[in-house]
């Protein structure tokens, strides 16, 4: 938990294959997960800062970021995979409504969704009657499920398994598109992510969009914000190539999304840490 880069370093792509369904555990990867944590945690009240230390300490762990990935890989862990595959669909939304709105019993039956995780998790982390390790665990659901919600292609409306199954050539490659989105164009940045996450920072405050009537979940519009990425014209390029092109237009789409949660993880972790 603790080494840097688990999963997208050049030696461990072959961690995409698992990417197996719609919005399966890897949004971002483990570079945009980490950024999401650090640019959250330089944004927390003391009082929240010091209750996170303190449950990550309680359960062995060094930092925000270092646990950022954590839900990604229960499935690998023996003693943990069955708690990776009851959480499985917890990682992602499948929208049915070609406009993107949000339908719970269809989106979310019995909350299984990224929005129904998110409110079984915070749930917990915020309730002081639990132990530390039930709140550190719910912590750790938290911060991954705040990014994952970010991820376009984890909250699409698309029957591609979350662009999974569109097959893309980019850096002349064969890959998939939930791929690209993941981690390969962060990565041609040719930055870490902690100076990713300095660069992001340095660009200041981000402004959230505003709440979308007649949505009163924050959860459901993060998703739905999401989605409507996905529905845009050429986000699906028609060649099937990621070319210069696509990622000059995008990848600042994709930086503006880790900024966001960024910003809304801090926001949710000052109000339930209070």
């Amino acid at each position: 938990m603790k080494t840097p880069h688990k999963r997208r370093t050049i030696a461990t792509l072959v961690a995409l294959s698992l990417a197996a369904m719609a919005g399966t555990a890897g949004a971002w990867g483990d570079i945009g997960h980490r950024i999401v944590a650090d640019l959250a945690w330089r944004q927390l009240d003391p009082s929240a800062k010091a209750e996170v230390e303190r449950l990550l300490k309680a359960d062995g762990d060094d930092s925000l970021a270092d646990v950022a990935s954590w839900p990604d890989h229960l499935r690998n862990d023996p003693e943990k995979k069955d708690l990776g595959k009851a959480t499985a669909p917890l990682h992602y939304a499948d929208f049915h409504d070609p406009r993107c709105h949000y339908n719970p019993p269809v989106d979310c039956a019995d909350g299984k969704c990224v929005v129904g995780g998110l409110e079984k998790y915070v749930a917990i982390l915020g309730d002081r009657s639990k132990s530390n390790a039930e709140r550190a665990e719910a912590l750790k659901f938290v911060v991954h499920f705040v990014g994952d919600v970010h991820q376009p292609l984890h909250a699409g409306n698309r029957d591609d398994k979350g662009g999974n199954e569109y097959q893309v050539q980019f850096d002349g490659k064969g890959t998939n598109l939930h791929s690209v989105w993941d981690s390969k164009m962060l990565y041609t940045k040719n930055l870490e992510w902690k100076p990713y996450a300095d660069k992001l920072a340095a660009e200041g405050p981000v402004k959230l969009p505003k709440p979308m009537p007649p949505l009163d979940n924050p959860y459901a519009q993060w998703a739905e914000e999401s989605c409507q990425v996905v529905a845009q014209p050429g986000f699906y390029p028609d060649s099937h190539k990621v070319d210069d092109a696509y990622v000059a237009k995008y990848l600042p789409t994709a930086e503006l999304r880790l900024r966001e949660a960024g910003t809304r993880l801090a926001a949710l972790l000052n109000k339930t840490l209070d």
